[in-house]
């Protein structure tokens, strides 16, 4: 441990709490749209004028999900200034910098789906970010860990098994999966386009945590974070599966149904634990995979 990496155990903590509720605030996100309860307030900042509108109907969700946002900013606040005054390491710092111009812009864009009117691109881009927002979040807490700021356990990388990049490349394609189910919900593009990447991007994070169980097998934490992703991927299709279902099953009814909502919430708290465990394991593997170039080594031996 570097003389001015010392462990902050409420710096921590705190960034911890902040990720569980940022998580809390996906999932407020969800159950609005899921309820289309988008537009039961139709004006910004403000709930009909009022600080305090009464709490019923669409309103609770809507306003609730508002109360939720604010106090995550706020959480982001305290978290950037803590970064601030308490860490050594600059690049960590920038990071809670930009965590908070992420919370700002979540918050704006936000009120703007409000304003004009739930356009889709927009509200695409406000469910997206949340999910941006949430895997930052969850970077600063293992940045802040007591394990990140131990020394680490190197090994090399398999040539032939090129973890580093893949383990970079998920959850590239977990944000693409994610913008596609947002613009599907949004009804921007059909469904289709959604369920297609599921198995492109899950047939990538599985095959990158199989590597890993198999290659890598004695890096605890390696090992650990790839078993958690898997698990995470297998529940997170069961519910795609479940919500697709349960929403061509009640199609035709006049409001949203609880089954129906709370299959397509959970999705989309899954969805955000998919990515934010997919960034997980790509810091951890590069922190701990080195890579091996054959070349160098023949030319030097």
């Amino acid at each position: 441990m570097a003389a001015n990496n010392v462990y902050r155990r409420g710096l921590h903590q705190w960034s911890i709490l902040l990720a569980v509720c940022t998580l809390f605030l996906v999932v407020a996100g969800g159950v609005v749209t899921s309820r289309d309860a988008g537009l039961s307030v139709p004006d910004w900042p403000l709930s009909y004028g009022k600080l305090m509108p009464p709490m019923e109907g669409g309103i609770f969700y809507e306003h609730g999900h508002r109360m939720i946002a604010t106090m995550v900013g706020i959480f982001t606040i305290v978290s950037m200034v803590w970064l601030w005054t308490a860490e050594h390491r600059n690049w960590l710092r920038k990071l809670g910098v930009v965590a908070l111009l992420a919370v700002i812009t979540q918050g704006t864009l936000g009120g703007l789906t409000v304003i004009y009117l739930l356009p889709w691109w927009i509200s695409t881009m406000h469910a997206t970010l949340a999910q941006l927002f949430f895997s930052t979040t969850v970077a600063i807490a293992v940045f802040t860990s007591r394990w990140w700021l131990a020394e680490p356990a190197m090994m090399s990388e398999i040539p032939a098994t090129p973890i580093r990049r893949l383990s970079m490349l998920a959850p590239i394609l977990v944000v693409c999966q994610l913008a596609l189910g947002a613009a599907a919900r949004h009804k921007a593009i059909g469904s289709i386009y959604h369920i297609c990447g599921s198995p492109i991007v899950s047939g990538v994070i599985l095959w990158v945590c199989l590597r890993i169980s198999v290659h890598y097998s004695g890096n605890h934490e390696l090992r650990r974070t790839a078993l958690t992703l898997t698990t995470i991927t297998f529940t997170q299709v069961f519910l795609g599966i479940a919500a697709f279902m349960t929403r061509i099953a009640y199609a035709d009814a006049v409001q949203p149904m609880p089954i129906m909502v709370t299959f397509t919430v959970l999705h989309v708290a899954v969805g955000a634990l998919t990515l934010a465990s997919s960034v997980a394991l790509a810091i951890i593997v590069q922190r701990n995979l080195v890579h091996r170039n054959l070349t160098l080594e023949v030319a030097s031996a």
